[in-house]
């Protein structure tokens, strides 16, 4: 494991993240994006703003700055002001992970229950946490007769060599 791989592996959270919003949420109706779900963490909207959160939170961490606070959905009138608060998200992590050099990777930078955790094992846990909600994600938009397609990595990679 190496920093470049890593912001590789981090390329593809970002543009599974952009790919779902583009080709999937953009598609669908406002009623089907709030409709409750008795499922993980509820609607379609509820997951996206898990996502966002959780990101934001690891890295918020990990740059030692405080921790966000809940997103409440009442702060985002639309579509627009959701993917631009996203957007500020993944500049933030992005401008952290091109700081990232290999012999920081071992470190364990948190404190409290996080202690013994290397970097590595952070952002690697980052990136799955996401794919996880993703799938959830595609799950929901299957149920409501959306044809969604596969965001596996090796996909990613086929189209996007190192």
């Amino acid at each position: 494991m190496n920093a470049d791989a890593l912001r590789h592996f981090y390329d593809y959270h970002f543009s599974e993240n952009r790919n779902l919003w583009k080709s999937y949420i953009m598609q669908i109706s406002q009623e089907q994006f709030t409709r409750d779900a008795d499922y993980s963490h509820g609607s379609i909207r509820d997951q996206i703003f898990h996502l966002i959160s959780v990101d934001d939170t690891w890295f918020s961490d990990l740059r030692g700055v405080a921790l966000p606070e809940p997103l409440d959905p009442a702060d985002f009138p639309n579509l627009e002001s959701i993917r631009a608060h996203w957007d500020t998200v993944e500049k933030k992590m992005r401008g952290y992970l091109a700081e990232l050099r290999d012999d920081m990777l071992a470190d364990k930078p948190l404190s409290g229950e996080d202690e013994n955790l290397a970097l590595w094992q952070i952002l690697l846990h980052v990136v799955n946490h996401g794919t996880d909600h993703r799938a959830q994600i595609l799950r929901l938009l299957n149920d409501l007769g959306v044809k969604t397609v596969s965001q596996d990595y090796i996909f990613y990679v086929y189209e996007h060599p190192v």
